[in-house]
């Protein structure tokens, strides 16, 4: 009898501590498409539609597959703007309902996703691409209140019957996680109706960060009163935290449509121009001194494999540009 006691004393201490393990998270649909760079993904949807109608509001049918060879039925919508306007294909977003999710084991609540497409199909077109997935790794580095993108191989299949286009596309796209589940991942609340912001109202650290960085990557294609290409994410704590994004007119990119905001009197995109107005000098330093510590982690993406040789060299020698010539001791309040 005691042993039978101490038996089930056992088993109970055991199953009360394996009970207590915990268990693996739920992964993204965002997450199971990227499980590594480069991951193949084929998208197969109407794209003559989405040619001819780019300022679609309805959400038109799709199958979405992954590296897995599990398909999901989606809906499929262009988004943005200016891209919207110039690329053959325009960019998108991709929304899954909730309970196929929830089916496949997957997070639920998490089920959006946007899709960074080449302005052109061509190989100056996936240059482009990779040089701006290039941006988002970097500022990863550089910060964890970023948006994570992933490169993949994608494949756009044409359903359309009646479409003179070829059939089949291969592309570099950027799978981008959607907002919410940069919110849901980072623990706070983005807000999006709090506009007429300025510098100083923003958590001092993360503004500095991000006004340098874009310095760097010789951006001005954003704004913080309009909300140009940020996202700002109210933590728990309160500070309001900026989350930049959409980088293909700055200088590292270099994109042929790419023009740098007027009013900094810069000639061209890989001209560069600080928008730090209202950030204590010390501040902006120190976020220098921050990403000065990446370099060498910048430089071996750039030296990745996934740019051309020259291309390659090309936007290495822009970061050397920055590293070797910024100066930024003649920043005030």
């Amino acid at each position: 009898m005691k042993h039978f006691l101490n038996l089930a004393a056992f088993l109970l201490l055991t199953y009360v501590n394996l009970s207590a393990q915990p268990t693996a998270a739920a992964q993204s649909l965002f997450e199971k498409l990227s499980p590594i760079e480069n991951a193949p993904v084929t998208l197969t949807t109407d794209f003559t539609a989405l040619k001819q109608d780019k300022k679609m509001i309805d959400y038109q049918d799709g199958l979405l597959s992954g590296s897995d060879g599990k398909t999901y039925h989606i809906g499929v919508r262009p988004r943005g703007k200016f891209r919207r306007r110039i690329a053959e294909i325009p960019p998108l977003k991709l929304k899954i309902k909730k309970k196929l999710l929830a089916e496949a084991g997957l997070v639920d609540s998490l089920n959006e996703i946007k899709l960074v497409l080449p302005t052109t199909m061509d190989d100056k077109g996936n240059d482009l691409v990779i040089r701006e997935y290039l941006v988002y790794r970097m500022y990863e580095l550089v910060s964890p209140y970023a948006v994570r993108a992933r490169l993949v191989n994608l494949t756009m299949i044409n359903t359309n019957p009646d479409s003179k286009n070829p059939r089949t596309f291969l592309a570099k796209a950027i799978l981008l996680e959607h907002e919410e589940e940069t919110a849901a991942r980072l623990g706070g609340k983005m807000i999006e109706d709090h506009f007429g912001m300025t510098m100083d109202s923003l958590h001092r650290e993360q503004a500095a960060l991000t006004a340098v960085f874009q310095y760097m990557i010789g951006n001005t294609d954003w704004n913080i009163a309009e909300h140009r290409n940020l996202r700002f994410l109210r933590l728990p704590t309160g500070d309001l935290v900026p989350i930049p994004f959409d980088f293909d007119f700055c200088g590292f990119v270099n994109a042929p449509y790419a023009t740098p905001k007027s009013e900094t009197g810069l000639r061209n995109v890989q001209e560069r121009y600080l928008m730090a107005d209202a950030l204590p000098a010390e501040v902006v330093k120190s976020a220098a001194r921050k990403i000065q510590q990446q370099q060498e982690a910048f430089r071996r993406l750039c030296r990745s494999g996934l740019l051309p040789e020259k291309s390659s060299r090309s936007a290495e020698s822009y970061l050397d540009s920055y590293f070797k010539e910024a100066n930024l001791s003649d920043v005030g309040e």
